[in-house]
């Protein structure tokens, strides 16, 4: 089975995550996209996250009527800050017969070089990797991107470019605005009924 990984805090899951995650599942030659929900990105600060639970319930909520689309808390149970490359590592010895490919957007490509052992994720692993409207488009990783691009190991999906930030959704939670169309409406009633994002 070839499985698809799809990483993110999920903070919170919102329509654009889905509609990539389902894009892939549909049009990329994988039989699941787990999405994995990760508990603390060495990147971000950890005190905008909401909790892990909720975020990996969120993403339950979320995927539970589309059967090629699975959350995963695999991340949780390994020691933070947690890289790409351990995750994967730990993935392929615990399911020996599966297939593990990574799922990424084109901005996240362009820092791929910085990541802990790119270099071996490379060589090991097939890269999905979506559109993303680039706000520099001069950026001077641009030859480092084209380089990538080229790579065997790299597949460009046409999937639909869906700017969407869950920092956007956050911010204008806390401001009262409706966000409801950028939500599930399962998890839109959930960040409501718990209040979450509100302070």
């Amino acid at each position: 089975m070839k499985i698809g990984l799809y990483f993110g805090t999920f903070n919170p899951i919102h329509v654009g995550h889905l509609i990539i995650a389902n894009h892939m599942a549909e049009h990329a030659d994988l039989d699941q996209v787990w999405m994995v929900v990760t508990p603390h990105n060495p990147l971000k600060k950890k005190s905008t996250l909401l909790d892990d639970y909720h975020r990996l319930q969120m993403v339950h909520l979320t995927t539970e009527d589309f059967p090629k689309i699975k959350p995963s808390d695999i991340e949780f149970k390994l020691a933070q800050p947690n890289y790409t490359v351990n995750t994967l590592v730990h993935l392929q010895e615990k399911h020996p017969n599966y297939v593990f490919s990574l799922i990424m957007g084109e901005d996240n490509l362009k820092s791929l070089h910085k990541w802990k052992n790119y270099e071996a994720i490379l060589e090991n692993y097939e890269i999905y990797v979506y559109p993303r409207i680039s706000s520099d488009p001069k950026n001077e990783l641009e030859n480092q991107n084209n380089a990538l691009k080229n790579h065997p190991k790299i597949h460009m999906i046409d999937a639909p470019v869906v700017e969407i930030s869950a920092t956007f959704i956050r911010e204008n939670i806390k401001k009262s605005k409706n966000v409801q169309p950028l939500l599930p409406a399962k998890v839109w009633d959930y960040i409501d009924h718990n209040n979450f994002y509100r302070k």
